[in-house]
């Protein structure tokens, strides 16, 4: 097990626990950092308004204590994301596009300048899918390679052999995130309160939506949501078995992926033949 403190055998996982010391004793070992992106907004009327960041918190948390063979340091979350689309509902922070991209490429930046360089945004908020997918472009010009995914990604086909409503589709307070937080935390969910919702057809003509898919569509949850709840899926469908089952597969496939990442040499763009400045 990997550890650094002579006084305290447990391993230590957390970026704003550790020491300086610690810090300059991990960059010798290839480690991994984690960064956990999500939002605070509207779940529904059953639901409270972090699950987007518990969600890959909680599933970091799991994976760096899964490996002892090398440091996988979890950061602080970032817990304001892209959510504009929630806020014709009470509750909902949202950061404007360029805030939340310039503060997600600043803290890795700083984690990299810190001589980090394997980093993992691991997302639990579908407005923030798109931005962490160009932050990983941008940052690969300043020859910082990272990876990026949300949570969901990892267990599509669990979702749908587990499924008996929403399938693999994540939804947004419906079977699958109801049942995470569930598992996590069912004092936080209203079960009085869960109202099964289901997304409007797309605003286009049927031929412009054959061609355009859902790329035609614009995101406004209030007027999105056929009973106006803010909930898109079946949120009686959860449980908190199906929620503890996708947060452990979450955690081993995300544990697999991280000890790959781990093996392999650290990315660098700008060498001979690769990049002309």
């Amino acid at each position: 097990m990997f550890s650094t403190s002579p006084s305290d055998r447990e391993k230590k996982i957390f970026w704003q626990e550790m020491w300086r010391h610690e810090f300059e004793e991990a960059v010798k070992h290839d480690p991994v950092v984690i960064v956990p992106t999500g939002s605070v907004e509207q779940h529904g009327p059953h639901s409270p308004m972090d699950v987007d960041v518990v969600g890959p918190l909680h599933i970091a948390i799991k994976t760096a204590n899964q490996i002892n063979d090398f440091p996988v340091i979890v950061t602080p979350p970032v817990w304001s994301g892209f959510a504009h689309y929630n806020l014709g509902f009470a509750g909902t922070i949202s950061l404007g596009m360029d805030t939340y991209r310039n503060l997600v490429l600043d803290i890795c930046r700083s984690i990299y300048a810190n001589g980090f360089r394997r980093i993992v945004l691991l997302n639990g908020h579908g407005g923030n899918h798109a931005p962490n997918a160009t932050i990983k472009h941008q940052l690969s010009q300043e020859n910082i390679f990272i990876l990026t995914l949300s949570w969901w990604e990892l267990v599509k086909d669990e979702m749908a052999k587990l499924s008996s409503s929403d399938g693999s589709d994540v939804g947004h307070g419906g079977e699958w995130e109801t049942s995470v937080q569930l598992y996590l935390r069912s004092h936080l969910i209203a079960k009085d309160r869960m109202v099964p919702d289901r997304d409007l057809t797309n605003p286009f003509s049927p031929k412009v939506q054959e061609f355009m898919g859902g790329w035609g569509a614009f995101a406004e949850r209030r007027r999105d949501t056929e009973k106006g709840s803010g909930t898109m899926g079946n949120p009686l469908a959860a449980s908190a078995e199906k929620g503890e089952a996708i947060v452990q597969a979450a955690a081993g496939k995300l544990s697999l992926l991280i000890t790959e990442y781990h093996n392999l040499p650290v990315r660098e763009y700008k060498e001979f033949g690769s990049y002309c400045p």
